[in-house]
Protein backbone atom coordinates (compact mmCIF):
# COMPACT_ATOMS: atom_id res chain seq x y z
CA UNK A 1 0.00 0.00 0.00
CA UNK A 2 2.77 2.46 0.90
CA UNK A 3 5.44 0.99 -1.38
CA UNK A 4 5.38 3.99 -3.74
CA UNK A 5 5.80 6.54 -0.94
CA UNK A 6 9.30 7.63 -0.07
CA UNK A 7 10.57 10.05 2.50
CA UNK A 8 13.77 11.75 3.51
CA UNK A 9 14.57 8.88 5.86
CA UNK A 10 14.04 6.02 3.47
CA UNK A 11 16.78 5.04 1.07
CA UNK A 12 16.48 6.28 -2.48
CA UNK A 13 15.18 3.77 -5.02
CA UNK A 14 17.86 1.68 -6.68
CA UNK A 15 19.17 3.06 -9.93
CA UNK A 16 18.59 0.83 -12.95
CA UNK A 17 21.69 -0.87 -14.36
CA UNK A 18 23.22 0.83 -17.38
CA UNK A 19 22.15 -0.45 -20.76
CA UNK A 20 24.61 -2.81 -22.43
CA UNK A 21 26.92 -1.26 -25.01
CA UNK A 22 25.28 -1.16 -28.43
CA UNK A 23 27.65 -0.05 -31.21
CA UNK A 24 24.68 0.59 -33.51
CA UNK A 25 23.18 3.19 -31.15
CA UNK A 26 24.52 6.65 -32.12
CA UNK A 27 23.86 7.90 -28.57
CA UNK A 28 26.19 5.26 -27.11
CA UNK A 29 28.68 5.22 -29.97
CA UNK A 30 29.55 8.59 -31.50
CA UNK A 31 31.94 6.82 -33.90
CA UNK A 32 28.92 5.37 -35.71
CA UNK A 33 26.58 8.37 -36.21
CA UNK A 34 24.55 6.60 -38.91
CA UNK A 35 23.80 3.64 -36.64
CA UNK A 36 25.17 1.08 -39.09
CA UNK A 37 24.87 -2.58 -38.17
CA UNK A 38 27.97 -4.79 -38.51
CA UNK A 39 26.62 -6.40 -41.68
CA UNK A 40 26.37 -3.02 -43.43
CA UNK A 41 29.48 -1.30 -42.08
CA UNK A 42 32.66 -0.97 -44.16
CA UNK A 43 31.28 -2.28 -47.47
CA UNK A 44 34.48 -1.56 -49.42
CA UNK A 45 36.80 -3.55 -47.17
CA UNK A 46 34.19 -6.27 -46.70
CA UNK A 47 33.79 -6.75 -50.46
CA UNK A 48 37.56 -6.91 -51.02
CA UNK A 49 37.95 -9.40 -48.15
CA UNK A 50 35.12 -11.61 -49.42
CA UNK A 51 36.42 -11.54 -53.00
CA UNK A 52 39.85 -12.60 -51.79
CA UNK A 53 38.38 -15.52 -49.85
CA UNK A 54 36.40 -16.64 -52.90
CA UNK A 55 39.37 -16.35 -55.28
CA UNK A 56 42.04 -17.78 -52.97
CA UNK A 57 39.91 -20.46 -51.36
CA UNK A 58 39.82 -18.95 -47.89
CA UNK A 59 43.53 -19.17 -47.10
CA UNK A 60 44.09 -16.68 -44.26
CA UNK A 61 47.71 -16.03 -45.24
CA UNK A 62 46.93 -14.60 -48.65
CA UNK A 63 44.01 -12.48 -47.43
CA UNK A 64 45.45 -11.44 -44.07
CA UNK A 65 46.08 -7.82 -45.09
CA UNK A 66 42.51 -7.40 -46.35
CA UNK A 67 41.14 -8.95 -43.17
CA UNK A 68 43.30 -6.60 -41.11
CA UNK A 69 42.00 -3.55 -43.02
CA UNK A 70 38.40 -4.67 -42.53
CA UNK A 71 38.90 -5.19 -38.78
CA UNK A 72 40.50 -1.74 -38.50
CA UNK A 73 37.54 -0.18 -40.32
CA UNK A 74 35.05 -1.94 -38.04
CA UNK A 75 36.92 -0.87 -34.93
CA UNK A 76 37.05 2.72 -36.21
CA UNK A 77 33.23 2.61 -36.19
CA UNK A 78 33.21 1.42 -32.57
CA UNK A 79 32.56 -2.28 -33.10
CA UNK A 80 34.32 -4.61 -30.69
CA UNK A 81 35.99 -7.28 -32.80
Amino acid sequence: MFSGISSWWSPSPPTPPPAPYDPTDPKMNPLNPKGLKPCCACPETKAARDACFLEKGGDQGECAELVKKHVECMRALGFRI
